[in-house]
């Protein structure tokens, strides 16, 4: 089949991954890589869209329930503008490997949008510190906790996820819709 093409309800995108369409086809294999991806990382870098159309790339620290991942941010910043005009994201979480051929990371085009609820922001603001586990109850975090009034959470929902993985192959990826 070549790219683009649909036959019998699959599809094929830049040759790398075929999915069902309206439910991604994520064999127990790779939904297994991005959850380990996921938990061993806890900064991504995340673009959002400037109101002039250009990207802007930061860094955040994230936490993560299954696919979904949280990120905290100043009410006032830039990424919380940004994301109250256009709430399309693309981020990566990756690390740096002096082995090319050792590559993995994962890639997301997503939604980013405001938690509102009070009690699950409180419930997902108490996960920041166990992505931080060198500091312990013992060991104070090296500035306070913000509260939930203080600053905005976003809830970021994949849309498309790519898995880098080349060790199977230079620049290899599977491609997976949500």
């Amino acid at each position: 089949m070549a790219e683009g093409e649909v036959d019998g309800g699959r599809a094929v995108l830049f040759g790398l991954f075929a999915w069902d369409k309206g439910e991604p086809n994520m064999h127990n294999e790779t939904r297994k890589k991005i959850l380990s991806l996921l938990s061993q990382h806890r900064i991504m870098s995340l673009a959002t869209v400037r109101p002039d159309g250009w990207p802007q790339a930061t860094t955040v620290d994230y936490v993560s329930e299954g696919l979904t991942l949280y990120f905290l941010c100043g009410a006032n910043s830039q990424k919380a503008a940004n994301l109250a005009l256009d709430d399309r994201v693309s981020l990566t979480i990756d690390h740096d490997t002096p082995d090319l051929m050792a590559i993995t990371g994962l890639s997301m085009a997503a939604h980013a949008r405001l938690v509102g609820d009070r009690v699950i922001a409180q419930r997902i603001l108490q996960l920041f510190p166990s992505k931080y586990p060198e500091y312990s109850e013992q060991t104070a975090l090296p500035v306070p906790m913000p509260t939930v009034d203080e600053i905005c959470i976003f809830r970021v929902t994949p849309v498309v996820i790519s898995v880098l993985d080349y060790s199977k192959s230079f620049g290899h990826a599977d491609l997976i819709t949500c």
